[in-house]
Formats: C-alpha cells, structure tokens, sequence
C-alpha cells in the first residue's frame, strides 16, 4: 500500500508543504534536483522533474504528489508545460494522487467582483494562458480516471523564503530601509501567507473530498497595498510613516529591457495596479480553515528574514 506524501520541488512553497507534511506526522518526501534539506522526519531523493523516468523512481511508494516545481519565471513559456506534464504522468505511473500548486493568472484582469473559483477564466496575458493550458492538461487527466487531481489557486503569497517580495519587503524593513513593491499604493490586494497556503495543500491531500477541481486557499482579507506596508512597517518595529517606494508599469517595462524577470512581471502589473479581491469562503467552509492573523503572519515572515 503506497503511503508517503512525496513533495516535487523544494522553493519555498514546497519546503513549507513539507513541514506542513511533518507536522501532521506523515510519511513525507521531498524530491528535488539538488536533495536539499529538510526537516527531521522528511526523506529526501534526488529527481529532475523533467525527467519521467527518474522521477517515477523517486515517487515510487507515494500516496499523494504535490506538484510545487517550476521552472525559473522567465523560462515558464518553454519549460513549465513539459515539466508539469512530466510529474503528472509520474504521478499515473506510481499510482498517486496529486494536487497541484497552481495560481490566478488564468482569470485575467479584476472585473469589478471578487475573484472565485467560479469566476470566468479570461486570461489577459501570456501566462495566463499558459496556466489556464496546464491546468486544462491536469483536470482532463483527472476527467479520464488516470489519475485524482486537486488545484490549488492562491492570491500573491508572502513568508518564508519567498524571495520575490521578502527580500524587497520583509527583510528591507526590518532594517528601517524603503520597501519595494509593485503598482499602486492605494490598490486593494487579497495576499495569501505561504504556510496558510501550503496547509491548504496538505488539506486537499489527505482529506479526500477535494478531488477533481480548482481550490481557492485562505487569502488575508483585502487591503491596500499601502496599509499593507504600514502594517509591515509597524510590526517590524519602525517608527512613522512606512518608507516605501512603488513600481509603476512604466518603470516596469524599462527594467525589462535589462532583467528577465522584470520583463515577465510587466504583462502582469495589472494585479498591482487595480483592486485585486480574492475570495476563499468556499475552501474555508469546507476545510474549516482560515487564514493566519494578518500581524502574526508578517511577524512571522519578518522574523525569518531577521534569523
């Protein structure tokens, strides 16, 4: 009987499913290109995604796969499908279910209501459309019996590693210095807190009703990015207004013509540039299961980043 959780991928995301996994006292691997460590009472094997064959291998044994891989941002349009395709027919090899780290991109631009798994997929960019083909692919495995499959589709998410914004948030105002965000200061955002989103994932994993659709995880009530940054300021510890400084599509596009992922964040600073509302009641309903305390989330991420 296969019982091990295995994880594919250890980025942040996939190194907080894992503790995720070992606090429930699972039976947790982690497979990654590189073996990277963990906590006590993970297995780690050694596994290029991409790789079938050896993948197949590393997840033998597996109950439920958690497909947290991905290729680097600017190399997702010639990479990711073929990657994720690869862990999905591992998974059908060994026998697993799988519940896939997926996002928003799929639903495009706000349309004046709060995103839900309901709401029309309508893709405003590139990777939109890339995320809405992928997602296609899994669901379409999942329709044909080959396999159980689960999505899950959080807001921009923040914590522990997650370098995108911890660096330019989390760590710059523990030591007093501007913050970097994107877009708008006064734009209402739906964040998601990484270890409330990797519980999400655990959740689908071992409760078996969540099968065969899209997952909304626990989003942090909707604020502006501004307060946001005060509340970060002030739970860091600084005095005053927030120091901050916001990057606008302008100034997005020009960086691009430098930095590679600049130049794929661009077609995507709508999210940061108008109210982007995101509801997780149906998830929280089902699973009983909200997100972390908004203070006790940034404390959290601020002290990871100050250790």
């Amino acid at each position: 009987m296969n019982t091990v959780h295995a994880v594919v991928g250890a980025g942040a995301l996939g190194s907080a499913v894992v503790r995720a996994l070992v606090a429930r006292d699972r039976e947790t691997r982690l497979v990654s290109r590189r073996g990277s460590e963990q906590p006590p009472g993970a297995e780690v094997r050694m596994a290029d995604a991409t790789d079938t064959d050896g993948l197949a291998r590393a997840l033998d044994g597996s109950a439920v796969v958690y497909q947290c891989a991905q290729p680097a941002y600017w190399r997702w349009h010639d990479e990711f499908a073929a990657l994720q395709q690869s862990v999905i027919d591992a998974t059908v090899r060994v026998g697993a279910d799988l519940v896939v780290a997926d996002n928003l991109y799929m639903y495009g631009a706000p349309r004046n209501a709060a995103l839900t798994e309901d709401s029309v997929e309508a893709p405003s960019s590139r990777k939109g459309h890339l995320r809405q083909a992928m997602a296609t692919t899994a669901m379409d495995a999942h329709r044909h019996g080959l396999l159980r499959v689960a999505l899950s589709r959080p807001s921009h998410y923040f914590g522990a590693g997650y370098d995108r914004n911890g660096k330019s948030v989390f760590a710059t105002a523990a030591r007093g210095r501007p913050m970097q965000f994107l877009g708008r200061a006064d734009a209402l955002h739906s964040f998601s807190f990484l270890p409330d989103v990797a519980e999400a994932m655990v959740s689908l994993g071992v409760s078996g009703t969540g099968w065969g659709r899209a997952w909304i995880p626990p989003v942090q009530a909707a604020l502006t990015q501004g307060d946001f940054a005060q509340r970060i300021w002030e739970v860091a510890g600084q005095q005053g207004a927030a120091r901050t400084r916001f990057l606008r599509p302008p100034q997005a596009r020009v960086l691009g013509l430098v930095s590679p992922i600049m130049r794929e964040v661009s077609e995507m600073m709508y999210e940061f540039e108008h109210p982007y509302v995101v509801d997780s009641t149906r998830f929280e309903q089902a699973f009983s299961m909200g997100p972390t305390p908004l203070d006790d989330a940034i404390e959290q991420t601020i002290a990871w980043y100050r250790s």
